[in-house]
């Protein structure tokens, strides 16, 4: 007699394995794409070209992204993330390769650009967010925050380790040896246990038993019932004007994001602060997103999305006005203050990105409608970066650009409360409390 599989030996549980196994991914796949702001000084410094031309590798690898993000979603509708992660291994794992072959620009490009970063894009929050929504209803903002703060325990247990061994032996060996990291840990984990929906394996969500009613605080969620009765295309969603707050939202927080990550390293080296010092913050940024995107996505259960939203950006628009306050006073005090501002705070962000879209145009072609909203983080993502390195070659500073990324941080924050994820599905601690129930007799 066949062994039971562990989704029926642990059936209230394996939402959370899906979730350990998103932790460990994105721990891994998305700390891979960032590591370009580490291998970011020693190209520069071995190949002599620009940095607006060397930091376009990153923003071209989000333009290929770009490319990928619709049939991301095309293919996760049909194929699910059990096929579709391994994929994406694939593709940044050949890119890390290809990278230590680099002797122009190109190959730098095609390698850690349209391979590493591109690829990503099957790894990372965008992908994640295309199913891990659908494993939790209650809990939804807390499960995906979890999951993301993988990226915080990762960067702070890679980063250290790579700038270490870029030392050492250089970073051709630093490509090699994520690559290797990301075959035998990834692969596996995602081809056995991850999968689309938990109907696939018979389960409901939140752990619930298959077949019950629908938990009245689930049911009683719905504030728009028009609405939520919509069976969304993305046709349909694209002529509604909550589809391009959302698009204006995600690009412009999104260039805040990698404007900041790419550029972080080299700044904080040229005002003064070591090498190990600001690989350290790199990492700590992420290790403080850990408990930014768990507190974050429980507040957005509580409060609501748009307020964890809000934080996020907030957090931005901190982060760089430290940033610009450390060209005159580069303080440690102020470095780790912009630490606390981005991990804390604006990786936030990351808690809510796929819940407020999903709470907006959830149904069977919700992958689709996302793929296509992730467009404007690919786009977001691949201009910030571009920008921030080109403001720098003609002026000189990153003045400019910190500058603008503050402006794009609030224009967020607009847009995120004109899609108004709360006026069509309530979060779980926006509920009317149920009366008690009197007891007989």
């Amino acid at each position: 007699m066949s062994r039971p599989s562990l989704a029926a030996r642990l059936p209230f549980f394996y939402g959370w394995v899906v979730v350990a196994v998103a932790f460990v991914t994105m721990g891994i796949g998305v700390n891979t794409r960032t590591a370009f702001s580490l291998l970011f000084p020693p190209l520069l410094a071995e190949f002599g070209w620009p940095r607006g031309v060397t930091a376009a590798a990153f923003s071209l690898g989000f333009l290929a992204s770009t490319l990928y993000a619709p049939f991301l979603g095309l293919l996760m509708d049909r194929w699910g993330p059990r096929w579709v992660i391994p994929l994406g291994v694939c593709l940044v794992s050949a890119g890390m390769v290809l990278a230590t072959q680099i002797r122009h620009p190109w190959q730098l490009y095609l390698s850690l650009g349209v391979l590493v970063v591109g690829g990503s894009v099957f790894l990372s929050y965008i992908g994640h967010s295309l199913f891990l929504p659908n494993w939790f209803v209650r809990r939804r903002g807390l499960a995906i925050g979890i999951a993301f703060s993988g990226v915080g325990v990762g960067s702070m247990v890679l980063f250290p380790w790579l700038q270490a061994l870029i030392v050492r032996l250089g970073w051709r060996q630093a490509c090699w040896t994520l690559a290797a990291l990301l075959v035998v840990t990834l692969l596996p984990l995602n081809f056995c246990l991850q999968r689309q929906r938990p109907q696939d394996l018979g389960l409901a969500p939140d752990g619930d038993t298959p077949g019950e009613p629908v938990a009245p605080e689930a049911a009683a969620n719905v504030v728009d019932p028009a609405w939520a009765a919509v069976e969304w295309t993305l046709w349909r969603a694209m002529r509604t004007a909550r589809f391009w707050w959302l698009f204006v939202a995600f690009f412009a927080s999104l260039f805040a994001w990698y404007a900041v990550q790419v550029h972080q390293t080299k700044y904080l080296l040229e005002v003064g602060f070591s090498a190990e010092q600001a690989a350290y913050a790199l990492g700590l940024v992420g290790l403080t997103g850990i408990a930014g995107q768990i507190a974050l996505g429980h507040l957005s259960d509580r409060l609501g999305r748009e307020w964890a939203w809000t934080l996020s950006g907030c957090g931005y628009v901190a982060c760089y006005g430290l940033l610009l306050l450390m060209q005159r006073t580069p303080l440690p005090l102020f470095m780790y203050a912009m630490v606390a501002a981005q991990g804390l705070l604006g990786y936030g962000l990351a808690s809510v990105y796929g819940a407020i879209p999903a709470e907006l145009f959830q149904g069977k072609h919700y992958g689709t409608i996302f793929g296509t909203l992730s467009l404007a983080s690919s786009l977001g993502a691949a201009a910030g970066p571009w920008v921030a390195g080109s403001v720098y070659d003609r002026t000189g500073s990153y003045t400019l650009a910190f500058w603008l990324a503050i402006g794009l941080s609030l224009l967020s924050i607009v847009a995120v409360w004109r899609a108004a994820p709360r006026k069509v599905r309530a979060v779980a601690g926006r509920l009317p409390k149920r009366p008690p129930v009197p007891e007989e007799g």
